[in-house]
């Protein structure tokens, strides 16, 4: 049995450039309709961190509206995760530009008293959008996809009542940074985890919900589609050592293919997913949730967005939530 769960990463541009309302309010408003039109609803992971800075210095006026859309988005039965980018809290705003630690890149290998301070103040954020002081989002996603060294962050998060992960995307490697979750396309479709994201653990007290990713050769990531929205993106401009561990990480024949709503065409969605459909059918039994990702950011083609949704009820495919699939994949 497959099930679909949407994920849209709402954020600008990871360095600080670009406005609130081109890259966050006005492309999250269009999907937020069409998935409406569909009765259908998506995860919304909210960066939490660049908003508060921003609102605490007044740099972006539309930081209004997007509080007031998350609020829609909650009322309306749309999930909020919590997805943390931890080099925007110490971050200000010089010279027309953002000013970003990015000592504080990876949340992992920040020392756990850090970790604590950063988490609790995400989540205090959040529940002062809301209005609601025992709000705790069920999910959570790591900027950058960077959950390793996992033990103490896992923990932490834990502790505030964060119950699934969707940071691993399986056969990911990121040489800067030191991710790595290769190990990962041994796994299932789910797994509980304690210490190691990779590694599955039944005793454990978070559940990962990897993104979904198929292993292709290195040129069918050159897509149009694809190489256009990276072009877009002002931090693309990588110099030196950036640069250096960028071609270190392509250095492989086999590379993830996410499954991206905003980045691939209809035909690429619908190929990988009819693949899926061919494994459903040999072991239709097996649960398998199937998350897809996108980023406000990158979300230009509505029109394949509401072609895919279209494929999905063709195929009998459920679009779901993290919340709607939680028990299914903890029995």
């Amino acid at each position: 049995m497959i099930e679909c769960i949407f994920t849209l990463d709402y954020e600008i541009y990871g360095n600080g450039e670009g406005s609130l309302r081109e890259l966050v309010y006005e492309p999250a408003e269009r999907l937020r309709a069409i998935f409406r039109k569909w009765n259908e609803r998506f995860v919304l992971f909210v960066e939490v961190a660049e908003f508060e800075i921003m609102e605490a210095q007044g740099v972006d006026q539309t930081i209004n509206l997007v509080k007031h859309q998350i609020q829609n988005f909650y009322r309306e039965g749309f999930e909020l995760g919590l997805h943390i980018h931890p080099w925007w809290y110490n971050a200000r705003y010089e010279n027309g530009g953002w000013l970003l630690d990015y000592s504080e890149y990876n949340l992992c290998t920040l020392p756990r008293e850090r970790i604590v301070k950063i988490v609790d103040r995400s989540i205090s954020y959040l529940r002062s959008v809301l209005g609601e002081s025992d709000f705790t989002p069920l999910s959570f996603r790591a900027g950058n996809w960077l959950f390793q060294p996992t033990r103490t962050a896992a923990k932490v998060l834990a502790d505030y009542g964060i119950k699934v992960d969707s940071s691993v995307f399986k056969g990911g490697f990121q040489y800067q940074h030191k991710l790595d979750y290769r190990r990962t396309l041994k796994n299932g479709y789910h797994w509980m985890f304690t210490d190691y994201v990779d590694t599955p653990d039944p005793e454990g007290k978070l559940l990962e919900l990897p993104i979904y990713t198929q292993m292709v050769p290195m040129w069918e990531m050159l897509t149009k589609k694809r190489i256009g929205l990276q072009k877009k993106s002002p931090s693309t401009a990588q110099k030196g050592k950036n640069r250096l561990y960028r071609y270190l990480d392509f250095l492989r024949f086999y590379h993830p293919l996410k499954l991206d709503f905003c980045r691939m065409t209809i035909n690429e969605l619908t190929n990988l997913v009819d693949k899926i459909i061919q494994q459903d059918q040999k072991n239709p039994a097996l649960f398998k949730p199937i998350v897809t990702i996108g980023h406000t950011k990158d979300l230009v083609d509505f029109e394949t967005v509401e072609s895919f949704l279209s494929y999905l009820e063709q195929k009998k495919i459920t679009v779901s939530t993290f919340e709607e699939v939680y028990n299914k994949c903890k029995c």
